[in-house]
């Protein structure tokens, strides 16, 4: 009798561990194939039992780069996503504390953000390696800020030029930010026409503002621009958002990172 449970529960625990694999095998696919180097460069440990919890964990920011970076998984496609920190960016004159001021803020998960305090020369510009994306993708690239409205001025007087560049890519548009505290939901007024370079090839699309909403997390996004990552070469992406032509002050804006995400 004794045994006759044992092999019961042999056979149980056997199939039990059958699934888990095929499970495994099946979750597998819906991860990237680096996905264990990326967890290697985790500022803290990643602990999973099973590919699944895994995925769902990847879902979320992963902070890498002594946290000055952040991988996440886009659970609807699978796709890799990125946040480059307002650390890891270009950001003109921030190293200047007359004109942009570093701290840390409860809304982001990232160590510091970045306020600008006073400036006529407003540019924000970021890099990223094509290869670490995932391939054959349509990508948006996306600035998250937000706007303090007790003290944010000339933000909207002229509007910013926004650009996505790889290789001889290039996406190119207007936007304009509002600081009105009487916007509902404190959305950004976009305004200006969009164009999209490609070598000799020029087209001009509709003129449909772009409005950035809040996200869930609180801050604002605007879309910078779009890209196809064919992943077959190594290229570098470059997003930017500039206002260099002005000469008036502008103050209120504050960074905390650009996201690279699938459309």
């Amino acid at each position: 009798m004794g045994r006759h449970v044992m092999l019961v529960g042999r056979r149980w625990w056997l199939g039990c561990l059958g699934r888990l694999v095929v499970s495994d095998v099946l979750w597998d696919r819906f991860l990237p194939p680096d996905h264990q180097e990326i967890i290697l460069e985790s500022v803290s440990p990643v602990k999973y039992k099973s590919k699944k919890e895994l995925f769902f964990k990847l879902s979320s920011p992963l902070f890498i780069d002594h946290g000055l970076k952040a991988f996440f998984i886009d659970k609807a496609t699978g796709k890799k996503c990125y946040k480059l920190s307002a650390r890891k960016l270009y950001i003109a004159w921030s190293a200047n504390p007359l004109f942009w001021c570093w701290k840390p803020v409860i809304e982001s998960r990232f160590a510091e953000v970045v306020e600008l305090r006073m400036t006529s020369w407003l540019e924000i510009e970021g890099k990223i390696d094509n290869r670490i994306l995932s391939p054959n993708t349509m990508y948006r690239a996306y600035l998250i800020f937000k706007v303090a409205h007790h003290c944010a001025y000339g933000l909207d007087v002229v509007p910013c030029e926004v650009l996505v560049e790889v290789g001889e890519f290039c996406s190119r548009g207007t936007v304009t930010l509002s600081h009105n505290a009487c916007v509902k939901r404190s959305l950004e007024r976009v305004c200006g026409e969009n164009k999209v370079e490609e070598g000799s090839r020029s087209k001009f699309e509709d003129n449909v503002a772009r409005v950035g909403l809040e996200r869930k997390d609180g801050w604002l996004e605007i879309e910078l621009g779009e890209f196809y990552n064919q992943g077959m070469c190594e290229k570098e992406v470059k997003m930017s958002l500039r206002e260099i032509n002005g000469v008036h002050l502008k103050g209120g804006l504050v960074v905390e990172s650009l996201e690279i995400r699938p459309t």
